[in-house]
């Protein structure tokens, strides 16, 4: 019984873990959009910066994982939810390195003032907002048809990546200077849309804790 307690406590523990990694994560996304925007370098670099403590909690997330699989010997559902809380973990990390390289592509802009419209970077990356509050959500509560919804919310941000891409070609060919410029921005569309996958991936980690299936929302 009291063996059972202590374990209980641990994943309680890795959960809270997991949930203020994915809060952290949000913040860096939302720190290098709005340095994209604002052509701030300053704030780019402190995105970099703070990464190496998102890198810190996912290697005490690991270190917790390993510590339960091999004193605790779990089976069923209660390893279901540790190796899910290993792949969420993974998933939030690679958020944050895209949240990074989003930074650096604002840093490698150098200040330059930005030539046409970020309306569809900053609707992505609403979406994407979102669906990392939804993904913790669905995690929180076992909420399988809140993981589902993530889908519908990943075809939005892909068909606004795409709508960016197309709209950048067309810039570019009207203004062959700004093609630069315009890479940059179609790689920070890129950043978006795969941190939008990773979000996905959290809603088919909570599906396979809960019911055992694996399931593709990409």
């Amino acid at each position: 019984m009291q063996q059972r307690q202590s374990f209980d406590i641990a994943l309680k523990e890795l959960k809270l873990k997991l949930l203020r990694m994915g809060g952290d994560i949000q913040d860096a996304i939302r720190i290098a959009v709005s340095a994209l925007e604002k052509s701030n370098i300053a704030l780019a670099q402190e995105v970099v910066e703070n990464d190496i403590a998102i890198n810190r909690q996912d290697h005490e997330v690991e270190d917790l994982c390993i510590r339960l699989i091999a004193t605790q010997q779990p089976v069923a559902t209660d390893l279901r939810k540790i190796i899910s809380g290993m792949r969420l973990s993974m998933d939030l990390e690679r958020m944050g390195d895209l949240a990074v390289d989003i930074a650096k592509s604002t840093i490698r802009l150098n200040g330059q003032p930005i030539s046409r419209s970020l309306d569809d970077i900053r609707e992505m990356a609403q979406t994407i907002d979102q669906m990392i509050s939804e993904a913790l959500n669905a995690y929180v509560n076992n909420d399988v048809e809140a993981a589902r919804h993530l889908a519908s919310l990943d075809d939005d941000v892909d068909h606004r990546y795409r709508k960016l891409v197309e709209g950048l070609f067309a810039h570019s060919a009207s203004s062959p200077s700004d093609t630069s410029q315009a890479m940059t921005l179609a790689f920070c569309g890129r950043y978006l849309e795969r941190i939008g996958d990773h979000a996905t991936n959290i809603g088919e980690s909570v599906i396979y804790i809960i019911s055992g299936e694996r399931s593709d929302l990409n």
